[in-house]
């Protein structure tokens, strides 16, 4: 009896560069274990694309008809797909922006095809892949609200605790990331509970974004 192949990843793109989409659309179908679901040049487009469904969308934000920020909660309303976001904008509103919208991930769009794969499996995986390029136009953003977070009264993390955030930022799941620390995955999930209480957040691309604002996060 043979083994049961897995369906492929569905990957939707949403991007109104023509070149981009293209491009992209070759290396998701290059890659093992992915597909292409189908693609979309602007938020009108995109309506379908979403009915449709797809495991994982890749979302640009500069749409001719509006920001792709705004597309995020409808694909989350639709299923369980994950959303990384694939944009040349790397300031700090429009990162804070997408996270708060619900993004699981934030690339550039320099970022390889091998980052992208690399993305995407984090995401499917429950991590919060964020481009190292972007952590550090977020930290050059970031140095004139350091005062901010000095003058910040919450708990500090603990150096596990940072230690956690700084594997999840680089994209690895629970799993993963108690197998490298070499601790339980509910001591993982012990951990990350205590994470989210001290940082006032509820998903790990938000606690990767404040532990990043208050200088506990070094990513680059």
């Amino acid at each position: 009896m043979t083994d049961e192949v897995p369906d492929p990843v569905r990957v939707a793109i949403i991007e109104d560069s023509p070149i981009v989409r293209e491009m992209l659309a070759s290396q998701i179908a290059a890659m093992d274990g992915l597909c292409l679901a189908g693609t979309a040049d602007s938020i009108s487009a995109a309506a379908a694309l979403i009915a449709a469904g797809a495991d994982v969308f890749l979302l640009d934000l500069g749409l001719p008809d509006g920001t792709g920020t705004a597309l995020i909660p409808h694909i989350k309303a639709a299923g369980e797909a994950k959303v990384i976001v694939l944009t040349s904008f790397g300031d700090r509103d429009t990162v804070v922006r997408t996270i708060e919208a619900g993004a699981d991930g934030y690339l550039l769009k320099d970022s390889s095809a091998a980052d992208i794969e690399s993305a995407i499996g984090a995401a499917l995986g429950g991590g919060a892949p964020i481009s190292a390029a972007a952590a550090v136009h977020l930290l050059d953003q970031l140095r004139s609200a350091k005062s901010e977070a000095d003058e910040d009264n919450r708990p500090a993390l603990s150096a596990r605790e940072a230690e956690l955030l700084q594997l999840f930022a680089k994209g690895y799941s629970y799993k993963e990331t108690a197998r490298i620390l070499s601790i339980s995955p509910l001591t993982v999930g012990n951990h990350v509970r205590s994470i989210y209480r001290k940082l006032d957040v509820h998903t790990r691309g938000e606690a990767v974004y404040e532990a990043i604002r208050m200088g506990t996060l070094k990513i680059g």
